[in-house]
């Protein structure tokens, strides 16, 4: 896993440009859209009724859409997860968050833990499935089970967190999933990750892709301040 970052603006290929707040208005997920395309941002994260929407904008660029599933809480049927995801897919999403079923972790039923994630994943098919652990209620043996898991399972990505619970990622996190999944599985830092030295830090602690509201602000503070680079 290579991580480039030469200017500020690279950073942009690693974030999803995310919109996942209730009162989002369709205009409000077409400038999401058409910021994306013009900072070349990896994706949009969108609330999946916004799909359709998102599509159109977006037809003939090379941003693509990321969708979440099962959330923020994570705790609805595996059945209904797949549902969302094969809806999600079906409508234009390329890439899926789904998040991980806390409850059943912290209840040590790990088995039921990994079905999850694994109906999910056959319902994703060939499209990109991240795994959201919500590291801030985990203990790190936990998110370090929940991660083997993702990695024997091979999803592509493990994340860190919604942004919607009390905490989003840390650098001691990231260093620690990645460390367990190895370098063929991706980790997405998520959750109060605002500007280009926090988005900088994940890079470096081992994440290749960040999830965030305020990717504006991270790539233009940083052509701001280039002299850091």
């Amino acid at each position: 896993m290579t991580i480039l970052v030469n200017h500020p603006k690279d950073i942009a290929q690693y974030i999803d440009h995310t919109a996942l707040t209730a009162e989002k208005t369709e205009q409000d997920i077409l400038q999401l859209c058409e910021e994306a395309k013009q900072h070349h941002f990896w994706s949009v994260c969108i609330n999946s009724a916004y799909i359709p929407l998102a599509k159109k904008a977006l037809a003939g660029s090379d941003v693509k859409i990321c969708t979440v599933v099962g959330f923020p809480l994570g705790a609805s049927f595996s059945s209904v997860k797949a549902f969302e995801a094969a809806e999600a897919i079906k409508a234009g999403a390329e890439e899926v968050d789904m998040v991980i079923n806390v409850g059943l972790i912290k209840s040590g039923k790990w088995d039921a833990v990994r079905d999850d994630i694994h109906e999910v994943l056959k319902a994703c098919g060939s499209k990109t499935l991240k795994v959201i652990l919500e590291t801030c209620l985990l203990t790190k043996e936990e998110i370090v089970h929940a991660c083997e898991i993702c990695k024997d399972l091979n999803v592509g990505f493990v994340k860190t967190s919604t942004g919607f619970n009390k905490g989003g990622a840390t650098v001691e996190d990231i260093r620690l999933m990645r460390e367990t999944v190895g370098k063929d599985i991706g980790v997405k830092a998520s959750g109060g990750v605002r500007d280009t030295a926090g988005a900088m830090a994940m890079l470096e602690a081992g994440a290749n892709r960040i999830g965030a509201s305020a990717g504006i602000a991270i790539i233009q503070a940083g052509e701001a301040n280039q002299s850091g680079y």
